[in-house]
């Protein structure tokens, strides 16, 4: 099965700390690498992770706050050091652009590759990227700037190729995708072959979701539902409750009811809080609610 990887850059909120750097993440699938947030140094824990700049092709940033963009103008800026030709496309809300572009026109020129920017909506849950192998949607949040969250899910998969009937059968190598789209097999002697009795069942398609950052919002789960992992935020802990209503984030608990609630597969928290120390507090209080969670960390992989 084709690799679909979450690689976590960073997963502290907005004051950097020794523990944690703001938030980034790439997503990879289909040797395809997307950038999720761009926090200050994300380029370096690029370089950390030992993954390959040259194949990001597309950077989703969630929302204006700077621990979640302030890293894009660097690693633009090293793009170009580093000889890039491909274009990158960014996908944000219409305000990043004449701020970007006024970076880039000073400390930029003679970039020799396009940057091409691609406004978004975060109030709409809407298809804003798609290629043969996955979809991206927006997934509005609440937060105290516009917001929003982005599902990452692959398409429908091709049944397997049964090689046993295909060498009985004596088919060419060149029916195969005809078979796997689902057109039957008539030999030469007019015999029909049901495509499903040359295949088996195909695996079944993966979906990763982004939720950062946002006050508990519940309307949301009927985007999620039956997603497999899910990224939430949880900035604070259960005690902390009144302090995420005022800056509009969410606790550990309210992060695991959104999981549950979605019947995800799987929990990651994030966007820790520089207040802790140590965030087992808060995997103890969302696995009360939602038992597989697990604690999102730098230099972590999320295999899906």
């Amino acid at each position: 099965m084709t690799p679909f990887k979450v690689y976590i850059l960073g997963c502290g909120s907005a004051l950097p700390t020794l523990r944690h750097n703001p938030s980034s993440q790439i997503v990879e699938l289909r040797d395809k690498q997307f950038m999720v947030d761009c926090g200050e140094g994300t380029q370096l824990q690029l370089r950390r992770s030992k993954i390959n700049f040259t194949r990001i092709g597309h950077v989703f940033i969630s929302h204006l706050h700077g621990d979640h963009c302030f890293g894009l103008i660097g690693m633009i800026s090293s793009f170009g050091m580093l000889g890039r030709t491909a274009p990158l496309h960014i996908y944000a809300h219409s305000d990043l652009e004449p701020l970007l572009r006024q970076q880039l026109d000073y400390f930029c020129q003679g970039l020799e590759f396009k940057v091409e920017m691609h406004p978004i909506d975060p109030t709409q849950n809407k298809v804003i990227y798609e290629d043969k192998s996955l979809t991206v949607t927006t997934i509005p949040l609440e937060h105290r700037v516009p917001c929003c969250g982005f599902l990452f899910r692959e398409k429908e998969l091709l049944p397997h190729i049964r090689r046993d009937m295909i060498d009985m059968y004596g088919i060419p190598l060149s029916q195969i995708n005809n078979i796997k789209n689902g057109i039957d097999w008539t030999s030469p002697e007019g015999e029909v072959i049901p495509a499903s009795r040359l295949t088996t069942p195909a695996d079944k398609a993966r979906s990763y979701a982004y939720c950062s950052d946002t006050t508990f919002k519940p309307e949301i789960v009927t985007m999620l539902e039956g997603v497999d992992t899910i990224y939430h935020e949880c900035t604070y802990a259960d005690e902390d409750k009144p302090r995420a209503r005022k800056h509009y984030h969410s606790t550990a608990s309210e992060a695991a009811q959104i999981a549950s609630s979605a019947k995800a597969g799987k929990l990651i928290l994030g966007h820790f809080s520089a207040r802790y120390n140590n965030e087992m507090t808060m995997l103890e209080q969302a696995r009360k609610i939602f038992p597989n969670t697990l604690l999102a960390s730098e230099g972590s992989t999320i295999e899906l």
